[in-house]
């Protein structure tokens, strides 16, 4: 009896290392296989602007109509349609001028700007320099200096080629999101959208004294005077603090030259404090050009042109997925704490 349980026994644990090993070998398979295959980063997404907005347009017009005068309009519509394919007309998709828009919606990290940098590429591709532009919606609070660096420098790729470009921002763009903004050739922003914040901000926390207090050293060792002007765990020279300083001057500065270069006509020293106005002030001041919605600018180029919507999509995997997911939750949390204690940075 209690042979042919041990055998019964065995029987199992060999079927179920069996069912093992097979679902192994499909998973190494599949592995295989995905090793083998070329790496797909991304694809671009097109969406009709134009045709959407005709949509909306002509589904309220009909909601207008009586029963019968619907069936007429659609009858018209067919008879016209059967009419051209009489003619033997072909049809074919009339080549107009075109906006191009684009969405910006960045982070601290400016990590949409690799997408923004293929869409700019496609547009570049395409584009025509005459008749063609480019609308960015744009809506930022700032981060780092590199990041929002670059994504201004792919939206400087624009005006090199002479496409025209501007910048909406319906909420806020403001520091590194206005370093983009006055790229532009024009900036249209909402009535109380946020705007400015010229300014460069750090903010280094300081233990050291925690430490000693509970006789934790910590040892920073550098090659170079000033590798490390200030630190978390080290204590912080009055000499380090001052470099540390003379550094944030010279970022400022960069980002004024910036801003009166592309803005001339602008008083950068009179808006370069670091403060930041809702619209309709800094149309006043000159760091905008008109108030307006992206909407508004929208709605005003489907009347003469195509109004093409470009948002080039990442392709991530699950465990990347996830990723961003932690990464978004715990960036919000960061954003909310500096934005309570009023400590922006760019």
């Amino acid at each position: 009896m209690w042979s042919d349980i041990a055998v019964g026994y065995g029987i199992f644990i060999l079927e179920i290392l069996t069912i093992l090993l097979v679902v192994a070998g499909i998973i190494a398979m599949i592995f295989a296989f995905k090793q083998r295959q070329p790496a797909s980063y991304g694809e671009l997404k097109i969406t009709d602007l134009s045709k959407e907005y005709a949509d909306i347009s002509k589904k309220l017009q009909q909601f207008h109509l009586t029963e019968e005068e619907l069936k007429q309009a659609e009858k018209e519509e067919k008879k016209a349609e059967k009419a051209k394919r009489k003619k033997g007309e072909t049809v074919k998709r009339e080549h107009k001028p075109t906006l191009y828009v684009l969405n910006f919606k960045g982070d601290i990290q400016a990590s949409v700007t690799a997408a923004l940098r293929e869409e700019i590429t496609a547009v570049l591709s395409v584009a025509n320099p005459e008749t063609d532009e480019v609308l960015l919606r744009l809506e930022s609070p700032g981060g780092v200096v590199h990041g929002y660096g670059l994504a201004a420098s792919q939206l400087a790729r624009l005006k090199q080629a002479g496409i025209k470009l501007t910048a909406a921002v319906d909420k806020v763009a403001a520091s590194g999101g206005y370093m983009m903004a006055c790229v532009a050739d024009k900036i249209v922003a909402a009535p109380f959208a946020i705007i400015g914040s010229v300014g460069v901000v750090a903010q280094v926390p300081n233990i050291h004294r925690l430490l000693k207090k509970h006789d934790v050293d910590v040892d920073v060792m550098t090659a170079g005077e000033f590798k490390r002007t200030v630190t978390i765990f080290g204590e912080n020279t009055e000499k380090g603090k001052q470099k540390f300083q003379q550094e944030l001057e010279e970022t400022h500065d960069l980002f004024k030259q910036f801003v009166a270069q592309n803005r001339p006509h602008l008083d950068v020293e009179k808006i370069a404090t670091g403060e930041h106005w809702f619209g309709q002030s800094a149309l006043a001041l000159g760091l905008i050009d008109e108030i307006a919605t992206s909407d508004d600018v929208i709605l005003q180029a489907i009347k003469e042109k195509s109004v093409l919507e470009l948002q080039f999509k990442q392709k991530k995997s699950l465990i990347q997925k996830l990723g961003k997911q932690v990464e978004e939750s715990s960036e919000n949390l960061l954003l909310k704490w500096m934005s309570e204690s009023k400590r922006m940075f760019f």
